[in-house]
């Protein structure tokens, strides 16, 4: 190449890239819900794939100088980026109507395609110096992959700094420091020359102005269905802090209509106390209640569901998974606790409490509590103790099971797996706690109650005997432990029951008079579905004959929210234009619809240079073999890394961290495998890949397991070291790919077709993991390299 500037503003500008998709993902998750935030991956791959049709279809795009098309780029990557996303600000999109109001799927459309725009910019720059020089693609891909590693990083790093909505301005800076790293070269010696460069600086520091003063006009808006959403509708509420990490944004908001007693019963009268409310990405009300400092009891939280496993573990050593606001552990310290171990993932949630002071009763900084900040699954595979009770607190917000909108969301903590740990970590008569709440159709506690019967087999006991649960009008208790309730414990919790009008659905010797006393439904239809599992012969015709598919979720599949049946389907029909929540799971709906328009706009990105005849040498067995390839390719590498984000999301204890890890490992590794192309044959390259990824499918799993235990920044190490191997090896086939073909329109050809069908794996990827599990998706890439083998391109480079 002419100038390694080019190389550079390249770097620069796939770092703003990658950095833009990550933080989107993370903006969506604040904005709607969790199972749009994959969108962003189909949206950077769709704009990647059409630019490689405009070079296809325009010559011109292609014999424009590379330098003044990388400036051109650079810069539409800012303008887009920033427009897009005021687009979605101020043009939103309402999910739940999309079955009442059609004019959703327009909306949804418009950002769909808005937004793939500054990806489209990114991939015109690649795809132009790809045409322009050919015989250098293992280092123009290796430079667009490194500065795409990078900006993985700053996606981490930023959102601390200037916040979720900050980091779009902060890509788009980027964008324009990759133009200026062009024209400086470019107008080297030039008497303009000054002013432009002095232009574009005085343009990254404007925008570098604005993320750090966070603007109004530019702060996310939130979905009207979020917690935080419907509390600020309140006349008196008052959001007193916002905060950003890498991992969420944590809002505090105050208001005299805060009042939460989660899970209490009919008898009980007491009014909650003073309340502020915390909430993760604008959902999942916390309450945040107001005690005096070393408080010894309170007495509202006697007629809480919560309140029973401490009253048959009288002194108890506990643990807490996740208590968010802290309420949980101020339930369990009431109720005589002497120790608590809170474990809280997200340092920001234990910030936001301890920023409350005496007014929260220094919660977290009791000396009784005990705060460690980590994955719950890494602290309990890690550590020693034997717990009294171990609670998974319940802070998520009962979400109509009809909506779907956390189906697409993985939960590590609810998982077969993490069940039996948890088990095996109780001392003696120990409890294991799970709340959950009640739905209709009945769904989420059904597959609570799953998840601990088998659990309960698996570590040796007897789930008839050593499993009880009892409902409030909201949520369902299940408590679980190592051996069997004896008498005076049954009679305990009958006694507890029957105070506070909680209704029994199991106990080992429950009479059916006993079911259905105080919340009557028209059936008792937890009891019946409790039961029936426990005495189910065929446990599988089971699951197969449940309206709802409450099978236990597994490590591979960790699905909790997803109830989906395909028989529902005639329901949904049905309901369609008539409720404005489709039964069965929007976001399994909406990822079915995404399939399809993915389908077709792929489609139409690689028929197109052929319709319009502007495709040349391409045309033929030999070009169909070459797309073919390059499809594969692109299919492959997505099969693969999907899964591996998900995958890692349980060893690395957040989705943002395993996305970031997994994005980083992979494409430096497979930058400096673009680089070493040339010391390795095709051939080799791509039968390795797939022997490796079967390896991966079937190792990897008991491999995290076993490193579970370590500190973040050992398992980070471990992550990085594990995707090495693979990353540099799916860094080869590409470039390789590039050097055979015979002119620039089949370059730009093959950069449409690897692009465009990346769209469709990364949408199908999501589909397979809710329907067989991680592992299935990956050897699915597996076998697109292997296809690959057969379709590479027929001969060198003329």
């Amino acid at each position: 190449m002419k100038h390694k500037s080019l190389l550079w503003a390249l770097g620069i500008l796939s770092a703003a890239t990658l950095a833009l998709e990550i933080n989107l993902t993370r903006l969506f998750a604040v904005a709607q819900f969790y199972h749009f935030a994959f969108m962003i991956v189909s949206l950077a791959l769709l704009g990647f794939g059409a630019s490689g049709t405009l070079l296809a279809l325009l010559p011109k795009l292609r014999a424009r100088n590379p330098a003044q098309a990388l400036t051109w780029a650079c810069w539409g990557f800012c303008l887009t980026a920033i427009g897009a996303y005021l687009l979605t600000l101020y043009v939103p999109f309402d999910s739940f109507r999309i079955a009442l109001d059609g004019r959703q799927w327009g909306v949804l459309a418009l950002h769909y395609l808005a937004l793939s725009t500054p990806f489209l910019c990114s991939g015109w720059a690649v795809g132009a110096l790809f045409t322009a020089y050919p015989d250098q693609s293992r280092r123009i891909y290796g430079a667009n992959l490194t500065g795409s590693a990078m900006g993985c990083l700053l996606a981490v790093v930023l959102p601390g700094w200037v916040g979720g909505e900050g980091v779009v301005l902060t890509a788009s800076a980027l964008g324009v420091a990759g133009a200026l790293v062009c024209v400086w070269a470019r107008l080297q010696g030039r008497s303009t020359g000054t002013l432009v460069r002095m232009a574009h600086a005085a343009t990254v520091l404007l925008l570098l102005g604005i993320a750090l003063f966070r603007p109004a006009w530019f702060e996310v808006a939130l979905s009207p269905y979020k917690s935080l959403s419907y509390v600020l509708l309140y006349p008196d509420a008052e959001r007193i802090s916002t905060q950003w990490n890498s991992l969420s944004r944590v809002d505090v908001v105050r208001s005299n209509s805060i009042r939460s007693l989660p899970g209490s019963g009919f008898a009980c009268t007491q009014p909650p106390p003073a309340q502020m409310g915390l909430t993760i990405d604008g959902d999942g009300m916390a309450p945040i209640s107001h005690v005096a400092p070393g408080f010894i009891h309170l007495s509202y939280t006697d007629c809480l569901l919560t309140a029973l496993p401490y009253r048959l573990c009288p002194d108890a050593r506990a643990l807490i998974v996740e208590p968010g606001g802290g309420f949980d552990v101020l339930v369990a310290l009431a109720q005589g606790a002497q120790e608590v171990t809170a474990v809280v993932s997200n340092p920001l949630v234990v910030r936001a409490v301890r920023d409350q002071g005496a007014w929260a009763g220094n919660v977290y900084d009791d000396p009784r509590v005990k705060v460690v900040s980590q994955e719950g699954r890494s602290f309990v595979k890690k550590t020693a103790v034997r717990y009294d009770v171990i609670e998974l607190a319940l802070t998520e917000p009962q979400r109509t099971v009809v909506s779907g909108a956390y189906s697409l969301a993985e939960n590590d903590t609810y998982t077969l797996e993490a069940f039996v740990d948890d088990v095996n970590r109780l001392d003696g008569d120990g409890l294991l706690v799970v709340t959950r709440w009640l739905q209709v159709p009945a769904s989420e506690s059904i597959r609570a109650f799953a998840l601990a019967v088998e659990a309960v087999e698996r570590t040796g006991g007897t789930p008839q005997t050593d499993v009880v649960a009892l409902r409030s009008y909201q949520q369902m208790l299940i408590l679980v432990r190592r051996t069997a309730f004896v008498d005076g414990e049954l009679q305990a919790i009958r006694s507890f029951a029957q105070a506070r009008r909680f209704d029994l659905v199991y106990l080992p010797d429950l009479q059916p008079e006993e079911v259905n006393q105080f919340n009557v439904l028209p059936a008792p239809v937890y009891h019946e579905a409790c039961v029936g599992l426990l005495q189910a012969t065929d446990r599988e015709a089971w699951y197969r004959a449940f309206a709802s598919d409450v099978r236990p979720t597994t490590d591979d599949r960790p699905f909790f929210g997803h109830y989906f049946k395909w028989r529902q389907m005639p329901e949904v029909l049905a309901a369609a234009g008539r409720t404005w929540q489709p039964f069965g799971g929007a976001g399994y709906l909406v990822l079915l619809a995404l399939l399809g328009l993915a389908a077709l706009a792929a489609g139409a990105l690689v028929l197109l240079p052929l319709a319009l005849g502007r495709t040349g040498a391409v045309a033929g067995m030999g070009g169909w073999r070459t797309m073919g390839y390059f499809c594969l390719l692109g299919m492959g590498y997505l099969c693969v890394e999907i899964p591996l984000m998900q995958r890692f999301i349980l060893f690395l204890g957040h989705p943002t961290w395993s996305m970031s890890t997994v994005l980083f490992g992979l494409l430096i590794f497979s930058g400096i495998g673009s680089r070493l192309s040339h010391r390795v044959s095709l051939p080799i390259a791509l039968l390795a890949v797939p022997t490796l990824v079967a390896g991966y499918a079937a190792g990897l799993p008991h491999v995290l397991n076993l490193a579970l235990p370590f500190p973040l920044w050992v398992r980070l190490l471990i992550s990085l070291a594990a995707l090495a191997p693979l990353g540099l090896l799916m860094g080869m086939p590409f470039p390789k790919g590039v050097a055979l073909l015979r002119n620039r329109t089949q370059v730009a050809w093959a950069w449409a077709g690897n692009g465009a069908t990346s769209v469709i794996a990364s949408i199908l990827a999501a589909l397979m993991s809710l329907s067989w599990g991680f592992s299935a998706v990956l050897l699915l890439g597996a076998g697109c390299y292997v296809a690959a083998m057969a379709t590479r391109p027929p001969g060198p480079r003329r």
